[in-house]
C-alpha cells in the first residue's frame, strides 16, 4: 500500500497564501457586496510588456509549421536566453558567468524549494524570522525537521530573528549550520543588505563551509548605487552561494512563469566517498572531452548500471564506425 509523506502533517496550517485565499473566499461569500481590497499577495496587475507578448506570438507561430517546429527544449534553458541574461543582468555588475552555471526554470519559488533535493537531510538549515514561508515549509515537508513548538519553531531548523532591535538584519547563527537562506531585498521586511553586510555573510559561510541560498527575486527594485544586486558582486561568493532570480514582479510573469538559478562551478560541497574505479559519469565526460563521442552512463538506468556504459548503434553506420575509430585512435585500443 502506498504511504503518505507524514511530514506534511507537521505544518501548523496550510501554506500561507492558499490559506489567505481560503479565508478571503469565506469572507466574500458571507459578506456579498463588500469591496475587498487585496494587498496581501504580491501579485501583479499590469499586462505583459508588448515585446514579451510579441515574442510569445512569434514562438507559437514557430510551432505551427514543420520547418520550425521543435519539441522538448534544453534541460537548462535556451542558450540565447541564458546568454542574454548574463550579458544584460550580470555583466553590468562586473559578474562573469559561464553558460553552464545558469539554469532557467518556471520561477524562483519552485527553485528555492526544489534545490533541497540535492542536499542531504543531515544538513542543518538556518532561516530568518520572519521569513518567506517557502524556506521553512519545504524543509518541513522533505523531512528535515521535527515537530513545531508552541511558538511555531520547528526542531531541526535554526531561526535567526530579524527584528527592529537588529534593524531586521539577522545575526550569525550560534553553532554550526550547513545551509543559510538569505533574501535581499527581503521578503517580507523590505530591508536591503550592503556590500559590507553580505561580505560578512560570505566570509562566515566560507569559514563554516556552509552554502548560502540567496534569493534575489526583488533585486530589480534596488535604487541605491551602493547596494549589490547579486551576491556574486561579493568576493568569494561563487565558492559558497547559489542565487535565485525571478521575472514575476519585474516583467509581470506571475502568470506565465520564468525564473533562474545560478550555481557557480567554483561551489563545492562534500559528498560520500566514491569508489576508486572511474564512475560511469566520469567516463561520460572523458569520452566526450577526449573523443568527442557521446554515450549514456550506466548509472542513469539504475544503481546496478554503475560500472557500465551504453553506446547506441542506432545511428548511421558510417557515424558509428567513425566513433569507434575515434575511440581506438585516441586511446590506442
Amino acid at each position: 500500500m502506498a504511504k503518505a509523506n507524514e511530514n506534511y502533517l507537521k505544518l501548523k496550517a496550510g501554506y500561507l497564501f492558499p490559506e489567505i485565499s481560503r479565508r478571503i473566499n469565506e469572507f466574500v461569500e458571507a459578506n456579498p457586496g463588500k469591496e475587498v481590497i487585496r494587498l496581501g499577495i504580491g501579485d501583479v496587475t499590469r499586462p505583459l510588456p508588448p515585446a514579451v507578448v510579441k515574442a510569445f506570438h512569434d514562438g507559437v507561430d514557430d510551432l505551427a509549421g514543420t520547418e520550425n517546429f521543435h519539441g522538448y527544449g534544453p534541460e537548462q534553458g535556451y542558450a540565447w536566453l541564458i546568454d542574454t541574461i548574463i550579458q544584460k543582468a550580470y555583466n553590468p555588475l562586473g559578474v562573469e558567468l559561464d553558460r553552464s552555471e545558469m539554469f532557467i526554470s518556471d520561477g524562483s519559488k519552485c527553485d528555492s524549494a526544489n534545490i533541497l533535493d540535492i542536499f542531504d537531510l543531515d544538513n542543518t538549515v538556518a532561516i530568518g524570522d520572519p521569513v518567506y514561508p517557502v524556506y521553512n515549509d519545504t524543509n518541513v515537508m522533505v523531512g528535515r525537521t521535527g515537530e513545531a513548538n508552541d511558538k511555531g519553531y520547528y526542531d531541526g531548523i535554526v531561526y535567526m530573528p530579524c527584528t527592529e532591535a537588529n534593524n531586521f538584519m539577522p545575526e550569525f547563527p550560534t553553532g554550526n549550520v550547513d545551509i543559510i537562506y538569505l533574501c535581499y531585498p527581503n521578503n517580507p521586511t523590505g530591508t536591503v543588505a550592503t556590500k559590507e553586510q553580505l561580505k560578512a555573510w560570505v566570509d562566515y559561510a566560507l569559514e563554516k563551509e556552509a552554502v548560502i541560498l540567496f534569493d534575489a527575486a526583488y533585486e530589480a527594485f534596488i535604487t541605491e548605487k551602493d547596494i549589490p544586486h547579486s551576491i556574486y558582486e561579493i568576493e568569494g561568493a561563487k565558492r559558497c552561494a547559489i542565487e535565485f532570480r525571478s521575472f514575476s514582479k519585474t516583467a509581470g510573469f506571475t502568470g506565465v512563469r520564468c525564473g533562474l538559478t545560478v550555481v557557480p562551478q567554483e561551489l563545492k560541497v562534500k559528498g560520500k566517498s566514491s569508489a576508486e574505479i572511474m564512475s560511469s559519469w566520469e567516463f561520460f565526460d572523458k569520452l566526450l572531452q577526449e573523443c568527442f563521442v557521446v554515450g549514456t552512463p550506466g548509472s542513469g538506468f539504475g544503481p546496478s548500471g554503475e560500472g557500465y556504459f551504453r553506446l547506441s548503434a542506432f545511428g548511421e553506420r558510417s557515424t558509428v564506425e567513425k566513433a569507434v575509430s575515434r575511440i581506438r585512435d585516441t586511446w590506442g585500443k
